[in-house]
């Protein structure tokens, strides 16, 4: 683990101040990793990066793959944290034009963002833009039931079942 150093200089905190939580927060620190094996707690990103589902971590790299190859449009359907966060990650490790260079430009498909919101007017936007190009979908949800993102799933899986048939 690496060293943090803290320069509280002229801060008007002390080491005391500091040493006041000690306690607290280790108790806090090992209820944290206690808990992260409960998968209905969703702390389990504590144990990152050593600890994770190496198969499922497999078939993503397939999917990814599959979508790279197969799609021009990769439709990420998702609100809140589900949503921001994959939005954070693509915009923290591309430029933030990405979208719009060419598909050679940028080697894999245009990442757009649907379901964070109930705009009947972005949602045929989004189908109009999508046309007959060929698109997969994402769906990031701890629940599974929130409502934005459910809608735009139903009405993207209808689409996908009405182009690829309901076995593709």
């Amino acid at each position: 683990m690496a060293n943090i150093k803290l320069n509280l200089e002229n801060s008007g905190i002390t080491q005391k101040n500091i040493l006041a939580y000690k306690e607290q927060v280790e108790n806090i620190h090992k209820d944290l990793h206690r808990r992260a094996n409960d998968e209905k707690d969703f702390v389990g990103w504590l144990e990152l990066p050593t600890n994770y589902d190496k198969e499922e971590f497999e078939r993503i790299k397939k999917a990814a793959e599959k979508i790279k190859k197969e799609s021009d449009i990769l439709l990420v359907i998702g609100i809140g944290g589900s949503y921001l966060g994959s939005r954070a990650v693509i915009e923290a490790l591309t430029s933030s034009f990405n979208n719009m260079l060419t598909p050679e430009q940028r080697k894999y498909p245009q990442v757009l963002f649907v379901g964070n919101n109930l705009s009947a007017n972005y949602v045929n936007e989004l189908i109009e833009y999508i046309g007959d190009k060929d698109f997969s979908v994402n769906v990031i949800s701890k629940s599974g039931t929130t409502t934005e993102p459910a809608i735009a799933f139903r009405i993207f899986r209808e689409i996908l079942e009405n182009k690829y048939g309901i076995d593709e």
